[in-house]
């Protein structure tokens, strides 16, 4: 993770050295939203300027949503989006504008693309990008930055952005000059997406944007070489099968990265032609059907008791597409203890940085799968296995109480929104315990409708991810589709503003609040781990957001008990807009299963007292 060598030159004097956000009613800005694009049949503007050769980058690479925050940085290149066929969102902040443009990758398949100014519009997209790292979310990020000849001068919302963001980024570059500018620009796209995905960033200095030129960018090409090998070798998946094959108790661990390298289809033909029992992680939830018999929903700290029973058991674990983070493992030592692992991964960084790979497959997680389809002859003997999983299931379901003299239940709510929508449902969330509750009540079919962060577990994501998805849902044809945003009080309340675009854009979503008036996973572990003390977790201090809703111009829906429940969603999913019901839930409702923070997979907690 590095920046391109790019060296500060001598600039046009009469360049405009301004770089402040400058007001979106400028009237010596032709559009600055970007939000007009060229009309159909007419002849795009030859690239003249670095700001031009950006966007016809941009074009050439096949971008065709953008998100993001205008400013005086970057403005030339929103002047030069004022043309393209680039459909521009502006968002309420950049913040948002990170995470609608992740979410829209994860949907999409494609890179997403965000742009915000220099200063403070750069930093403020640095929680999303690195969420988008954490995640392996392939997305751009396009900043202004101060004119080259006051770059390290502390000039005007001017930011080391490029320094900022180098340990968050695949990789990042400083813009030269405005003849290169195109290509960096185009590079960056594809390399964001190439091999493992992730983000990348180009700092644009105002100059370079605004600077002549005649050269337009070439096609759209990663850096050579980082375009990996996606077949493992073929001694190594020899080996690997057969391990699986003498295996008594295989279990499938299929990650993130099977959704991302498109792989799910692989993956399920794979489960289902060994008959192997599927556990996923949290971020590879819909990459094997849920409602599969083979299927043990997902592990980890509050995965379902059955698929941490069959991790813990399991003696031959193949994992494919995951890192192994602390929240899957519990402590490492007593993860799947007795099993020897087969791991496939397309980064050979991951391969035994975390859990000791005994067979280590480097490869596309697609690629690799049906390497191994072909190696294995003999089906492993797993009958009994089979039969003590199911065992599982029955002994440790997915179950909740719903007394009569308590408060409406969270899961109850998420369990109504399944019910009344179809598979494709895409599901966003922000972090939290509604994060938990819509991942394990919702019913996962298909991959990419499960869009939630993971590896940052950033609170405020859900709702400029809803935006994102349902852009992305809309640009593929699927306007049909619903997009169901499941929020707690305190996610909903750090980006809610983004609820204005919603309804600018008149995008079809639906958003959930599970308001229980806590940080209610703060409030969870304080009672099980800090003697019950509400140290700055009770948020009775919550507006309505029903009303808050109906101000922004959104539906509004206040919901206090189960008969209540589903008249709202009816009514929610059924209206032509942005919907906000404002569901009151149990604040003493816990997440469980719960295996506790570093602690052994099989020793999970059931109820409050076992914590």
């Amino acid at each position: 993770m590095s920046d391109s060598a790019a060296h500060p030159r001598e600039d046009d004097p009469d360049a405009d050295p301004a770089s402040d956000r400058a007001d979106a009613d400028d009237p010596g800005t032709a559009d600055p939203t970007g939000e007009e694009n060229r009309p159909d049949g007419e002849t795009p503007t030859a690239v003249s300027t670095g700001a031009e050769s950006v966007v016809a980058a941009l074009e050439a690479a096949g971008a065709e949503t953008a998100f993001g925050v205008q400013g005086g940085a970057i403005m030339p290149v929103y002047d030069a989006l004022y043309g393209s066929s680039i459909h521009h969102l502006t968002m309420a902040h950049e913040q948002g504008a990170a995470h609608a443009a992740d979410a829209y990758g994860v949907v999409s398949g494609e890179p997403g693309l965000c742009l915000a100014t220099s200063g403070p519009g750069a930093t403020n997209l640095v929680t999303g990008i690195a969420d988008a790292d954490m995640d392996s979310d392939a997305m751009l990020a396009l900043t202004g930055q101060v004119p080259t000849e006051f770059v390290g001068n502390d000039a005007f919302q001017e930011t080391d952005t490029v320094g900022v963001t180098r340990p968050i980024t695949k990789h990042n570059y400083f813009a030269g000059d405005a003849d290169s500018v195109g290509d960096v620009v185009g590079e960056a796209f594809e390399l964001s997406r190439v091999g493992r995905p992730g983000p990348t960033l180009v700092d644009l200095p105002k100059d370079v944007t605004l600077d002549d030129t005649e050269e337009s960018p070439g096609p759209a090409e990663a850096p050579a070489g980082t375009d990996p090998n996606p077949r493992a070798r073929e001694d190594a998946v020899a080996a690997a099968a057969r391990a699986i094959e003498e295996a008594d108790r295989p279990l499938c661990l299929f990650g993130g990265g099977v959704i991302k390298g498109e792989a799910s289809d692989a993956a399920r033909k794979f489960a289902r032609t060994h008959e192997i029992p599927v556990t996923t992680t949290m971020p590879g939830i819909g990459s094997f059907p849920e409602d599969d018999e083979l299927s043990l929903s997902w592990a980890g700290m509050h995965g379902t008791g059955y698929a941490n029973m069959a991790i813990t058991h399991t003696d031959c674990l193949i994992a494919v597409g995951t890192r192994f983070d602390d929240r899957l493992t519990g402590g490492i030592d007593t993860f799947a203890p007795e099993a020897e692992v087969v791991h496939v991964d397309i980064d050979p960084a991951e391969i035994s940085k975390n859990v000791y790979a005994d067979y280590p497959l480097v490869g596309d997680a697609g690629t690799v799968l049906e390497q191994l389809l072909d190696a294995i002859v003999e089906e492993p003997d797993a009958d009994e296995w089979r039969e003590q999983c199911q065992e599982w299931k029955e002994t440790y379901p997915m179950t909740y109480a719903t007394p009569d003299d308590e408060p409406l239940k969270p899961q109850f709510v998420v369990e109504a929104f399944d019910e009344a929508t179809d598979d494709d449902t895409i599901v966003t969330t922000g972090v939290g315990q509604h994060q938990m509750w819509a991942s394990q009540f919702w019913t996962y079919t298909e991959p990419r409708t499960w869009v939630s962060s993971h590896g940052l577990g950033t609170m405020g994501y859900g709702v400029p991810a809803a935006i994102g998805a349902r852009v992305a849902a809309d640009a593929m044809g699927d306007t049909d589709r619903d997009v169901v945003c499941f929020d707690g009080d305190g996610s909903f309340l750090m980006t809610m503003q983004e609820l204005s675009v919603a309804v600018r854009e008149d995008l079809d979503v639906t958003f959930a609040v599970l308001n229980n008036e806590y940080i209610g996973m703060v409030r969870q572990w304080q009672d099980a781990f800090f003697e019950g003390r509400h140290m700055a977790s009770d948020y009775n201090w919550m507006p309505e957001f029903d009303k808050l809703a109906e101000a922004f111009g959104a539906l509004g829906i206040r919901v206090d008990g189960y008969d209540e429940v589903a008249p709202a969603v009816e009514e929610a999913l059924e209206y032509d807009g942005p919907a906000v019901i404002d569901f009151h839930v149990d604040p003493e409702e816990n997440v469980l299963p719960m295996v506790p923070s570093g602690g052994a997979n099989g020793r999970f907690a059931l109820t409050e007292d076992q914590l």
